[in-house]
């Protein structure tokens, strides 16, 4: 099993630290760890520029992901878990589109979410972040064809025990709101489970698991003026969170109980970027006509603050906004 370290050292760790090690490939196939095939595949691409591995992937990506699969599968050097999840993180960085690759069909026989979803709960946090955003982006990179089927796309009368969609979606969720509740990682665990919620709740299947999670709670502490770059990026995915859950009654119902308008209308009126913004204004928007949000906008003064909005010449959804508020004040007011 991996080992479980907290320590600080291992949770600062980076990419470029973690892909500068010399991983002893000849060791694992002399012990039958890899096969001589995996072992070939990882000289040509090992400590290779980043324009030939580019090349050996279009080439023959799904081969490699294979090989990075099923080394996460097989080994629990930490060492090597850590340098394989940093190749794959790398890879996806430079070209999110490579997450399609995991879902070739060629790979129909591979769980290829199992290793990712184990390590969230099993590694350091240099590991469980990764797995993290790797597992969003294979995700949502997915077929929702495959949805109710088997993950990796086998047929569902396989008899080979695979892990499903909702099996990922359920263990992802349940990981994310774990680290909203206590995080792994001082300053990185809370940024990390924001920024992949902002992802996943595009789907309406992530916003049910959320809200039976409890986790619309765990985001409205998060919905507060920001002053510093980071603190306003994780405002803006936390913002981006609440007007996807905005599409979704149970979430709408929850958040009527909640101070999450109030909050919302803090930030509005004292945030100075544009997108952080433009994403409440559009939640304000959804929110509206339901429950009894419409009535609290116009009592918290949101009518008034629209109207400076306007004078600092902010976008057309603060107009669109304006038009729809006066429409309420209208005819229920």
């Amino acid at each position: 099993m991996i080992s479980n370290s907290g320590s600080m050292e291992h949770a600062e760790l980076t990419t470029e630290q973690v892909l500068k090690r010399d991983i002893p490939w000849e060791t694992y196939m002399t012990t039958k760890l890899i096969t001589g095939t995996c072992l070939q595949l990882l000289r040509r691409y090992d400590n290779k520029s980043e324009s030939y591995r580019a090349q050996l992937l279009d080439d023959d990506g799904p081969a490699y992901v294979r090989v990075f699969v099923s080394i996460l599968r097989d080994i629990f050097k930490e060492e090597t878990v850590e340098y394989v999840l940093a190749l794959i993180d790398e890879m996806l960085t430079a070209n999110p589109k490579r997450a399609r690759l995991f879902h070739d069909n060629s790979l129909a026989n591979e769980d290829t979410y199992e290793p990712f979803l184990r390590l969230l709960w099993k590694g350091n946090w240099f590991i469980q972040e990764k797995s993290c955003k790797i597992l969003a982006l294979i995700v949502s990179a997915r077929s929702k064809t495959q949805d109710g089927i088997i993950a990796n796309g086998e047929a569902s009368n396989s008899k080979k025990k695979s892990t499903t969609i909702d099996n990922v979606l359920e263990g992802l969720i349940d990981w994310l709101c774990v680290q909203l509740r206590k995080p792994s990682h001082p300053s990185g665990a809370v940024p990390i489970a924001i920024s992949c919620l902002a992802t996943l709740l595009k789907e309406p299947v992530v916003r049910s698991l959320f809200v039976r999670a409890d986790g619309i709670k765990l985001l409205i502490p998060l919905i507060a003026p920001a002053s510093t770059q980071q603190s306003i990026q994780l405002l803006y995915e936390t913002c981006l969170c609440v007007w996807l859950l905005s599409y979704y009654e149970p979430a709408v119902e929850y958040m009527a109980t909640s101070r999450t308008l109030p909050r919302l209308i803090e930030v509005v009126k004292s945030s100075t970027k544009e997108k952080v913004v433009r994403v409440v204004v559009l939640t304000f928007r959804n929110l509206l006509w339901k429950e009894t949000f419409g009535a609290q906008m116009v009592d918290l003064g949101l009518p008034q603050i629209v109207q400076s909005l306007k004078v600092q010449a902010w976008s057309d959804e603060v107009r669109e906004l304006e038009g729809y508020i006066f429409k309420f004040a209208y005819w229920f007011l």
